[in-house]
């Protein structure tokens, strides 16, 4: 598959993947459906940092637009890029691509810390982080879960979320981190690779190169 073509399959396979860690991110501030213990502030601070709303949503807006862009002719126009500004191309797609790659990177730090420290909730000693020392150990000791006795479920819920966006930023980075490695070994980062784009700049490349002939014979 042409690097345009591979491009694209990967901006729209992240626009999902950015669309589920944005209402994961925001689902994980309604416990139950709750509102009441966002609005007391009664959630793990994890949840403040905007993993999933910011880093695995927003900012990768950009590779999307990009990738997708690479792959379309007419808006990008590859035999145009070749001539004019083929290495300026070349360097927003790498920008873009560390754009997306931090933002990953980020939700799914965020995500795995927020699943290492555990959901703050109502003990017997009050409101506390009751798996913060644990080292993650909770997670497969279910029987300790119960300590948490408000908001209920709580464990379950923000393990189950926190997963989801460590399992959707994790492929995020994987899928963007794979084009970049593709497209540098191949040398074909935003390059012609049809045959007939490639011909056409080629061609385009002679015209160009004739007219500035005989404007300098004249």
């Amino acid at each position: 598959m042409c690097s345009g073509n591979y491009a694209r399959c990967i901006g729209i396979t992240l626009i999902p993947l950015a669309i589920l860690c944005f209402l994961a991110d925001i689902v994980l501030y309604f416990p139950n459906g709750e509102t009441k213990f966002a609005e007391r502030d009664q959630l793990t601070s994890v949840v403040w940092f905007f993993e999933g709303i910011g880093g695995g949503g927003i900012l990768m807006i950009f590779p999307i637009v990009v990738f997708i862009g690479l792959g379309n002719d007419n808006i990008y126009g590859h035999c145009q890029t070749r001539i004019y500004g083929k290495s300026r191309m070349v360097l927003t797609v790498v920008l873009v691509s560390l754009i997306g790659m931090a933002g990953a990177g980020y939700c799914f730090n965020v995500s795995l810390l927020g699943l290492l420290k555990g959901p703050y909730c109502l003990t017997d000693l009050g409101w506390n982080y009751p798996f913060n020392s644990t080292n993650g150990r909770y997670l497969t000791d279910l029987t300790t879960w119960s300590q948490c006795r408000e908001p209920s479920h709580i464990v379950a819920w923000n393990v189950t979320l926190f997963s989801i966006l460590l399992a959707l930023s994790g492929l995020q980075l994987a899928l963007i981190v794979a084009h970049v490695i593709i497209g540098l070994a191949t040398g074909t980062l935003g390059n012609c690779c049809h045959r007939k784009e490639s011909k056409e700049c080629t061609e385009i490349d002679v015209s160009v190169g004739t007219v500035y002939q005989n404007h300098g014979a004249v």
